[in-house]
């Protein structure tokens, strides 16, 4: 199966290096004798203009299985995020990284950072990850838009 993964995982590198976002950033890490590790990437999501988030870059590694397409890759951002949907761990919780649910292998590496970006400003209720920010973000709004404001100061997108 590996070699349908790095085949996949190739393709996707060489679309996303043709056309991708503005201010997002996919790449494959490097492994300590210079090669590519495309089972292992290294990614940048933009906060979206005009929210909270705006102005902050945050750092977030996709890890791909050897049977990948056929399974999703575990997304987590590092350090973690405050968020209702994000686990303390920094693992994404979202229903287009669940085989279980939205999952499909046809989903690309730019739309499931697109689908990241979107959560970050539109959190999940139903699906809760992290205790403390879902009993912000659902009893105060304001005290929680102030959390994500400061966090967007934090990782600002000059530090990647």
């Amino acid at each position: 199966m590996a070699g349908i993964s790095a085949a996949r995982l190739t393709e996707e590198r060489k679309a996303w290096r043709r056309d991708h976002p503005f201010g997002f950033i996919a790449r494959p890490s490097k492994n300590a004798d210079g090669t590519l590790n495309l089972l292992n990437w290294e990614c940048g999501i933009p906060g979206k203009t005009g929210t909270s988030w705006e102005g902050g870059l945050f750092k977030l590694r996709m890890i791909f299985k050897d049977d990948y397409p056929s399974t999703p890759p575990k997304c987590k951002f590092e350090p973690p995020l405050f968020h209702p949907n994000i686990y303390p761990s920094g693992t994404v919780c979202l229903s287009l990284l669940d085989e279980e649910k939205d999952w499909r292998p046809a989903i690309t590496i730019k739309q499931i950072l697109l689908g990241i970006q979107e959560l970050l400003n539109e959190p999940n209720p139903k699906d809760p990850a992290q205790a403390e920010a879902y009993a912000i973000y659902m009893q105060d709004k304001v005290e929680y838009e102030k959390r994500i404001r400061e966090q967007a100061a934090r990782f600002r997108a000059t530090d990647i």
